[in-house]
């Protein structure tokens, strides 16, 4: 494909297939080879281009393609003429108010159109809009992953490690830029609940983090008093660099507790990065060894990575000021009956139930199990670091110190 070749070639090429020619036929009358067309229409397009069916063969009509589902029927969708014209404010950098004006339509229908229909390479057609826009309306629509086996293995695999259906959606978009290749965490979802859409495993729920076959609210309330920490600090002495993850070095934790409340592990998560540490808490956990244990899992930790901790309010935390004195770290409490104070530990917490499941013995597991558990999760990718891992996080901010 030779540089410069003028933008109107491929305009023309574009109009062309939308009318319902071939790529083939289309790239003879613009007069490029068909791999450039096809290299043009991948950019340009934001539908798939259904090459086995070759559009039109026959010629190349001067009306709009009859089968186009929504082409030529009066409905309060956008019409043909209306993307025209929303196409001709956007090539003179109209705004928004101005391109509905012109419409006689509100400013939010011309932004949901753009956010759907610009291209690859994020120019706004009225061609290609009005025919992905009627592919869309087509009724019934086929159930994507019973339509793709290739993609129902893929997210089986991650949903296996324990991944959630909202970070499969997001690592898929990440991926690529083909619609094919996406899929929404709702999609998912209903695989997993509604059988009859078929697709996915029919035992796949019990890979969530809560392992339930339904979505179900939840509650929970802390009897515990609080007379051991009326000298502590309350989370409402944090400095307020805590709370918006400016600073790294904070950090949250709690206990996972096994079956009957006889076994327990340790988790402790830092705010900025996610970066997991988990105490192993053999035989008991009352406060003494889980001080012992903290202390010995962050006492190698730099001093600006553990600038203080946020726990619960459990008796498990008494010897608190052995650890404020050992990690030269402030330890802070939350309010009493409000766990979602430490809202990133017990999200977490969730996410670790995928391996220490409720109602088991969590003795069972040793020190190597923990590191390679911990190991594991601190190098997922993360939604909240923009799909980067914690593990990278903190080796970012060790090699900044070193």
């Amino acid at each position: 494909m030779a540089r410069g070749f003028p933008r109107v070639a491929k305009e023309r090429l574009v109009e062309l297939i939308c009318r319902g020619a071939s790529l083939r036929s289309a790239a003879g009358v613009v007069g490029v080879s068909a791999q450039s067309a096809h290299e043009w229409w991948r950019q340009a397009a934001v539908v798939e281009l259904q090459l086995s069916q070759g559009g039109r063969r026959g010629g190349l009509p001067g009306e709009w393609p009859a089968d186009v589902p929504g082409v030529g029927q009066h409905r309060r969708a956008l019409s043909i003429e209306d993307r025209v014209a929303i196409a001709a404010g956007c090539f003179h950098r109209q705004s928004l108010s101005a391109i509905a004006a012109s419409i006689g339509r509100d400013k939010s229908v011309v932004s949901r159109e753009l956010a759907r229909h610009r291209s690859r390479d994020g120019v706004y057609r009225a061609a290609v809009a009005h025919r992905a826009a009627g592919v869309r309306r087509a009724r019934p629509k086929p159930f994507k992953l019973a339509a793709n086996p290739g993609l129902c293995r893929r997210i089986e695999e991650w949903m296996d490690q324990g991944w959630s259906p909202r970070l499969i959606s997001q690592m898929l978009a990440w991926e690529s830029d083909r619609e094919t290749d996406r899929v929404s965490h709702e999609t998912i979802y209903r695989a997993l609940y509604v059988q009859t859409r078929g697709g996915l495993r029919a035992d796949l729920h019990r890979k969530l983090s809560l392992g339930r076959a339904a979505r179900k609210p939840r509650g929970s309330t802390d009897p515990r008093g609080t007379s051991i920490y009326r000298e502590a600090f309350t989370i409402s002495q944090r400095p307020p660099e805590v709370a918006d993850r400016a600073v790294p070095g904070h950090w949250e934790g709690d206990l996972i507790i096994g079956a009957g409340g006889k076994s327990a592990i340790g988790t402790l998560v830092e705010r900025s990065t996610r970066f997991v540490i988990l105490l192993h808490l053999p035989g008991r956990h009352d406060a003494a060894t889980v001080a012992e244990a903290m202390i010995r899992e962050m006492a190698d930790l730099p001093a600006h990575l553990r600038r203080s901790i946020t726990w619960d309010r459990g008796i498990e935390l008494a010897k608190y000021r052995d650890i404020q004195i050992a990690l030269d770290a402030p330890v802070y409490f939350c309010d009493p009956h409000s766990p979602w104070q430490r809202g990133t530990n017990e999200n977490t917490n969730r996410l670790l139930r995928f391996w220490f499941e409720k109602g088991t013995d969590l003795s069972t597991h040793t020190p190597a199990d923990l590191r390679r558990i911990a190991d594991t999760l601190n190098q997922r990718p993360r939604p909240t670091l923009d799909l980067d891992t914690p593990a990278n996080r903190l080796n970012h901010l060790l090699q900044q110190a070193a």
